[in-house]
């Protein structure tokens, strides 16, 4: 097949997920972990399972360029490029909470979009996977975002860095939002919280501080599924940017000028007060 012959088969894609979600199982409560930084976290079954994944690759479109989240990089010019996280949610893994997954998507190169992405969760054998123009779907069948209508009525999702945290300002955002809508939810794993948006399982996700292996296989389900992907200012998705606002589209500019008024400081709710909170509370 040459670099320029037809996108890849998402078929295929899904087929090399699943021997990867396979292979984190395996691994899976039995974990051997080393640490990249303060308290980023990297297990032996992150480095085998992207092995797996670019081997895989390599065989079917050798010539196709890939950036992997635990180093592997090529850059020869290629039409596609593939965006790999083998094991989003390392530190859930790590700890033997099983909120984890295998995210991997294809980029158009000269188009600047992503034509195919897949999503497994090994746990619960959801293979979620959208192609360009062709929708999404969960497990086989179509999926379609929620259509909740206001930011009050909605469970949205969030994330936190392992690094540096306090050096991140979500916590603003996710105490506001948590006082505007039903519900925000933290489960530490930024493809499934893409891929539960767009199958409707939450309305809306934002975070800060993403790699392009995190959000380009769900950035790409949420679109095919009916929702809406853009930066915190209403500004197209650029998969090189590092903040993603996705939503099932009906909520967008309602969460966005939520958001926007965090960062402008306009109408922030205090904290409760702590000290107070122990002086007053009953046993």
């Amino acid at each position: 097949m040459s670099a320029k012959s037809a996108a890849p088969d998402v078929a295929k894609i899904q087929a090399i997920a699943r021997e990867a979600g396979a292979l984190l199982m395996s691994h899976f409560g039995k974990v051997e972990i080393e640490y990249k930084g303060e308290v980023d976290l990297v297990t032996v079954a992150d480095r085998e399972t992207e092995k797996l994944i670019v081997e895989r690759i390599r065989g079917l479109w050798p010539k196709h360029d890939i950036t992997g989240e635990e180093g592997t990089r090529t850059s020869s010019g290629s039409d596609y490029r593939w965006y790999i996280d083998p094991l989003d949610g390392t530190t859930n893994f790590a700890h033997g909470y099983p909120v984890f997954c295998v995210s991997i998507a294809v980029e158009d190169v000269k188009a600047g979009e992503r034509v195919a992405g897949v999503v497994y969760d090994p746990t619960r054998d959801e293979l979620f996977s959208a192609e360009k123009g062709s929708g999404a779907e969960l497990n086989g069948k179509k999926i379609r975002v929620s259509k909740t209508p206001k930011l009050s009525e909605a469970l949205v999702a969030t994330g936190f860095p392992s690094f540096k945290r306090h050096k991140n300002p979500n916590i603003h955002f996710y105490h506001q939002l948590t006082l505007r809508s039903h519900g925000v939810r933290r489960a530490g794993s930024a493809a499934m919280d893409l891929a539960y948006t767009a199958c409707g399982r939450y309305d809306a996700y934002w975070e800060f501080n993403l790699n392009p292996w995190d959000t380009a296989a769900g950035v790409l389900l949420v679109q095919e599924a009916g929702g809406r992907v853009t930066g915190f200012w209403d500004d197209p998705f650029d998969i090189a940017s590092k903040e993603v606002a996705a939503s099932n589209s009906v909520l967008h500019p309602e969460l966005l000028k939520e958001m926007q008024a965090v960062f402008e400081g306009r109408g922030l709710e205090e904290l409760a007060d702590p000290v107070e909170y122990s002086r007053t509370r009953r046993y």
